[in-house]
């Protein structure tokens, strides 16, 4: 019995890897297998700029609110930076989307600091305020 993507997902990527390996490549969902492999990436995509968004709040708050620095906020922020560069390990292509996703995802970034700090929004820079390599490196904190 033929199992379907949609009806079953989890037997659809065993029977079909199990094709893969037997090769009856004729017997393969190619369509499905390709949407598969983009779908994928672009999950890699996602979970890296999720990381570098959280971690860009986080440095905000750690800059504007020197005060409130403690054991949690050093733990997010290491927290994020072992994810990106687990990412990053495992991906490498993906360091070449770095800036561009940071760009994309800093608004959101912002105004979440906004809303966890409870400063107005105008009180954060416009654009992200840390380089690439500020970000990527385990040391770096602002001040």
């Amino acid at each position: 019995m033929a199992v379907s993507q949609d009806t079953d997902y989890y037997a659809w990527t065993l029977a079909t890897a199990e094709r893969l390996r037997t090769g009856r490549v004729s017997e393969v969902d190619l369509d499905g297998v390709a949407q598969e492999l983009e779908d994928m990436g672009k999950a890699q995509r996602h979970a890296l700029a999720s990381h570098l968004k959280l971690l860009i709040v986080h440095l905000l708050k750690w800059r504007y609110q020197p005060g409130f620095r403690g054991v949690s906020w050093r733990l997010s922020i290491d927290n994020a930076r072992d994810e990106i560069a687990e990412l990053l390990e495992d991906s490498p292509s993906l360091r070449g989307k770095v800036a561009e996703l940071v760009a994309r995802r800093y608004p959101a970034a912002r105004s979440r600091a906004a809303l966890e700090t409870g400063l107005s929004e105008e009180t954060f820079p416009p654009t992200c305020p840390f380089s690439e390599s500020e970000l990527l490196d385990p040391a770096y904190r602002p001040d």
